[in-house]
């Protein structure tokens, strides 16, 4: 008795260390995520001058909105390139998650017909893909897609082999084959058992899907590049990039000028204003989706 007491003790102490540990090295991990995003925010209300003589610092010695009042200058053009991303991320994310939910069904259901061809030709595409100047041509030759929204939403994000894998995944370990064969029974077609049973169940992949596919339409500017030239069709990445491009140009333009004189064009602390807010919308989504995220994450990725 005494040398299983000893046992559990010597147990529990191993587990206080290596909760300690755990703790530890999230906390430092957090940290390290965490503080880059604070050097860009503080980095950007910095003045230039500020920035050119100090660098770049967690505690400015010097304070100054210029950054955001270049933005600001831009402020049409910035809200209706803000508008055409979210329209392009809602819509291209829900066609996103329609198109991979309703390929990943039957791929869940064991009596399907060549299941493991159709899997495997999905796979397929995760490992090789046609190419860039193929695509190009393909896209602006037969479809003409360029200098359209449909340029932002289709090429390369309109379906996702991987998120048709982690659905799939999710759909045969976490739906019960009872539930199944209950709504079977009763009389249901496969779009209503889809429709009222399956989907309401399978939430929390797909929310984490939809944020993963959601953050691939924000973030993307190199659609855009290829595809669109006109520029009242920019999103907010391809005008944040136009915009860093034409400080560029002015820095260089300027370069006969005094070394005053270039200290007072925020270019340094426009950068990290324009990083700062292109990111701003998913820091502040992602909060409320992390339950979803992190559930659908560890269920999806249960091998089947």
């Amino acid at each position: 008795m005494q040398c299983f007491r000893r046992h559990i003790m010597v147990r529990s102490k191993s587990a206080k260390r290596f909760e300690i540990l755990a703790h530890t090295v999230m906390s430092f991990m957090t940290i390290c995520i965490v503080l880059p995003f604070i050097l860009l925010f503080m980095s950007s209300i910095t003045s230039e001058t500020a920035l050119v003589r100090d660098g770049y610092s967690f505690f400015p010695k010097e304070f100054s909105l210029d950054a955001y009042g270049f933005i600001l200058d831009n402020a049409a053009n910035v809200f209706r390139a803000y508008g055409i991303t979210i329209f392009v991320t809602v819509v291209g994310t829900a066609v996103n998650l329609a198109m991979s939910a309703l390929l990943a069904y039957p791929l869940s259901l064991k009596n399907l017909p060549g299941r493991r061809f159709f899997s495997f030709y999905i796979f397929f595409t995760m490992l090789f893909n046609g190419g860039l100047v193929p695509t190009y041509l393909m896209y602006t030759g037969i479809f003409h897609i360029n200098n359209t929204l449909l340029a932002y939403i289709v090429p390369g994000f309109l379906m996702s082999a991987m998120n048709v894998m982690l659905i799939r995944t999710f759909f045969a370990n976490s739906i019960p084959d009872a539930l199944f064969e209950a709504a079977q029974i009763d009389g249901a077609s496969q779009f209503q058992i889809f429709g009222k049973i399956m989907l309401p169940l399978v939430k929390p992949i797909l929310v984490a899907m939809g944020l993963l596919s959601g953050l691939g339409y924000w973030n993307d500017w190199t659609n855009g590049l290829y595809y669109v030239r006109d520029t009242q069709l920019y999103g907010i990445q391809n005008l944040l990039n136009k915009m860093i491009t034409d400080l560029t140009a002015l820095t260089q333009n300027a370069s006969g000028a005094s070394t005053a004189a270039l200290a007072d064009i925020p270019s340094a602390s426009v950068r990290m204003a324009i990083a700062f807010v292109a990111m701003l919308p998913i820091l502040c989504l992602y909060p409320f989706l992390q339950k979803y995220f992190t559930k659908g994450i560890a269920l999806g990725a249960v091998k089947g």
